[in-house]
């Protein structure tokens, strides 16, 4: 008996462990594909937003050009009504768990949501910056400048997050830098085609306002993602309590600064089709930005944006036929695409063969 007791026990044990490991790889399976589709859908996003707002910025028009103040406010009305579906969808359509969910996670919890002020505003004033930085750069210096906040993100994960690199990872940031500036360096071409309105003056506030947001998109991106981490709160309810702030910043910008020509034009002078595909498309990055931050973290976020800049570019060739692509166009391309493999391979758990 005591033989057939220890027979069972030892068989009854080996298949709960067996399955246990399964089931861990298999989590750890969806949690990576979730990780890269999410990844895969941001550089979509990203390079689509870049294609259309350099477009609607320079499209001549009869009338007055569209405010990039109302536009960011736009976008963020947009993302709180999709997230708002979202959360709506979750609890199978009913007003009633709708209207619980949100007076229980935002209006009860006062304190919890304000501190979504902090990132909301700082991600308001980036989008009004990177609006600024277009208008007053070319495309070759503010793309390169504004990897710079690649850089950014990795030092404040480091400061706030207490993440650590390794060599690699830091070697994969550099070699990532280099690229980025190989492939939108300037060409001669580019040179002598500069638009001759860009003077002096105008391009100093270009690349300051490229600077700031840099800094303030690595910073409100990790305060964000330490926020995700440390909550059990929806993805969808921490975006719409973004959201909210966001859209009061964005009012109060609208009319701080545009508000005479919101009363001689109206809120949404100049716009048209490109107009609304860039305020749909900003509203779709907050949501993509947010998945991609669950699953994964800010540092592949900026590997995907620089992969998106270099599909720009290659678009810009084959479609809009404006850039001539030269040696150091692909020894960049190269760089980025080493740097995305030496990071991915840094940071991907191995796997124990002995408890497969």
């Amino acid at each position: 008996m005591a033989l057939t007791g220890t027979k069972w026990g030892h068989s009854s044990l080996h298949p709960v462990s067996v399955s246990l490991e399964v089931s861990s790889i298999s989590m750890w399976s969806t949690s990576s594909r979730l990780k890269y589709i999410s990844l895969g859908v941001l550089v979509l996003q990203t390079t689509s937003l870049v294609l259309t707002m350099r477009y609607s910025r320079t499209l001549q028009s009869d009338g007055p050009r569209y405010l990039a103040s109302s536009a960011v406010a736009c976008a963020e009305l947009l993302k709180i009504a999709a997230c708002m579906l979202l959360v709506f969808r979750e609890h199978r359509f009913s007003v009633r768990a709708l209207n619980r969910v949100l007076k229980e996670e935002i209006i009860s919890k006062p304190l919890l949501t304000l501190k979504l002020a902090i990132p909301s505003g700082i991600y308001t004033l980036q989008n009004n910056l990177l609006y600024v930085a277009l208008s007053n750069l070319d495309a070759a210096t503010y793309q390169v400048t504004y990897q710079l906040k690649i850089l950014t993100t990795a030092l404040f994960s480091v400061s706030m997050l207490g993440k650590r690199l390794g060599i690699y990872q830091w070697l994969s940031l550099v070699v990532l830098m280099t690229g980025i500036a190989l492939v939108q360096w300037p060409t001669e071409v580019t040179l002598s085609n500069k638009q001759p309105d860009l003077t002096a003056g105008s391009q100093l506030m270009g690349l300051l306002a490229v600077l700031v947001a840099c800094f303030s998109s690595g910073f409100a991106g990790v305060y964000f993602e330490k926020i995700l981490k440390e909550s059990k709160q929806s993805v969808w309810i921490r975006n719409i309590q973004l959201g909210l702030f966001g859209l009061i910043f964005g009012l109060g910008g609208v009319f701080a600064y545009d508000g005479e020509r919101v009363q001689e034009n109206g809120l949404f002078q100049g716009y048209n089709g490109v107009t609304c595909t860039v305020v749909a498309l900003q509203a779709l990055g907050g949501l993509v930005i947010a998945a991609v931050i669950k699953y994964a973290d800010n540092i592949l976020k900026g590997f995907a944006t620089s992969i998106s800049i270099i599909l720009s570019t290659l678009i810009s060739y084959f479609l809009l036929e404006d850039f001539d692509p030269t040696s150091v166009f692909f020894l960049g391309a190269m760089l980025v695409i080493a740097a995305t493999f030496l990071y991915g391979y840094e940071s991907t758990p191995a796997v124990n063969p002995s408890k497969v």
